[in-house]
């Protein structure tokens, strides 16, 4: 370990070459972690009576430096400034006058901070409703480029890879199977607990297989799996496309010629179109087993007595409303990730707003369809 000498500690003195200046002598080491003087020696000197109107510097000696000198001298300046005094800084090195120089060309302002603007109510409620039909144009004109490209994909012209399409099914299907199971045997689970309290008091436990069967089958299975979907895939969607958008992968994609809603939206609407019926009908099934646990556990219900009742209560057209609906359901899931995705801002929290756009959009859109869809079932008495 190297010794320190007296000759490389930070140093100062002071002489005065003529009357009204003070001469500053800065002489060792002047580097952060070694002890260097404080500026209160520069105030004990000014204050001996004499009047000082310049400080000038003498770096003769100065062995080497770095933002200890700096802080050092900006301190000087500091006081000087306060006391009316010149500085003259040609005695320092050049590297040190640069740094003088840039650390004041920027002035710090007293006054930065803003003051607060408030916003008249009827100019946001203007700005709202400019952003909503906005919103609205944006959707429609994806809605057009949307239907273009099927129209494309129809006559054998969209142009996308069919390796992709595959990978994409997997993802949204296979892979979402766990989840999906899951959530309909809990589902029918609970349908089948609740139904039941209300249907032993009149003796009626056999109906639960009813109750179970209709509504797993018509609505609750294809609405359970498209919030699955909007929550899993339709986030997934979003976020790739967003994070596609900022990395300029979309704009590469345009440069080249290659339409990224043919390329990007097209293979994921026809995904969730042909995999949201399938996992529907999955979902019916595990439902529908979730109510015989409960119907042959606390029941006391026979397995067949269950599995005839449930036969008996689910038609046919129960069962071609659920797969309606969810066909229905997964284009709105892929509609709305796509839209937000492909839309999406340059920034990392301009995924993450897209991403949660698109899941509340999806979700919300799902109940819109399905209150009209069981409405226009009324209607045709289906």
């Amino acid at each position: 370990m190297l010794k320190r000498t007296e000759d490389s500690l930070a140093q100062i003195s002071f002489s005065r070459p003529h009357n009204g200046s003070l001469l500053i002598t800065i002489a060792g080491e002047w580097r952060l972690g070694h002890e260097i003087p404080s500026v209160d020696e520069i105030r004990k000197e000014v204050g001996t009576g004499l009047q000082v109107k310049q400080v000038s510097f003498d770096a003769q000696e100065l062995k080497g430096w770095d933002t200890g000198l700096l802080t050092f001298l900006i301190n000087v300046i500091d006081f000087c400034s306060g006391r009316n005094i010149a500085v003259d800084k040609a005695g320092l090195p050049q590297g040190v006058q640069r740094l003088l120089v840039l650390a004041s060309t920027v002035p710090e302002r007293k006054d930065t901070k803003l003051a607060a603007v408030r916003v008249p109510f009827l100019d946001r409620v203007g700005n709202l409703a400019v952003a909503f039909w906005r919103g609205n144009l944006e959707m429609l004109e994806f809605m057009g480029e949307v239907l273009a490209a099927s129209a494309r994909m129809l006559a054998g012209k969209a142009r996308f890879r069919l390796a992709d399409l595959f990978i994409i099914m997997q993802e949204c299907g296979v892979q979402a199977l766990p989840i999906v199971s899951l959530i309909s045997i809990l589902v029918g689970l609970i349908l089948a607990f609740i139904g039941a309290i209300q249907l032993k008091i009149f003796g009626a436990q056999i109906y639960v297989a009813s109750l179970v069967g209709i509504g797993m089958v018509r609505a609750l299975a294809a609405v359970m799996t498209g919030i699955i979907m909007a929550g899993r895939t339709g986030a997934s969607f979003a976020a790739q496309l967003g994070t596609m958008q900022v990395n300029e992968e979309i704009d590469a994609l345009k440069t080249f010629g290659i339409s990224p809603v043919e390329f990007l939206v097209l293979p994921r609407i026809l995904s969730l179109f042909v995999m949201m019926p399938l996992l529907t009908l999955y979902a019916d099934l595990m439902g529908i087993l979730g109510g015989m646990l409960i119907g042959v556990s606390m029941l006391n219900l026979n397995f067949m007595e269950y599995y005839n009742k449930t036969r008996e209560a689910v038609s046919l057209n129960d069962l071609w409303v659920g797969i309606f609906s969810a066909g229905v359901f997964g284009i709105l899931v892929a509609l709305a990730a796509c839209l937000r995705g492909i839309r999406c801002g340059r920034t990392a929290s301009s995924v993450g707003e897209a991403t949660t756009s698109a899941v509340v959009s999806a979700i919300v859109s799902i109940i819109v369809a399905m209150a009209i869809i069981t409405v226009l079932c009324h209607i045709l008495k289906i």
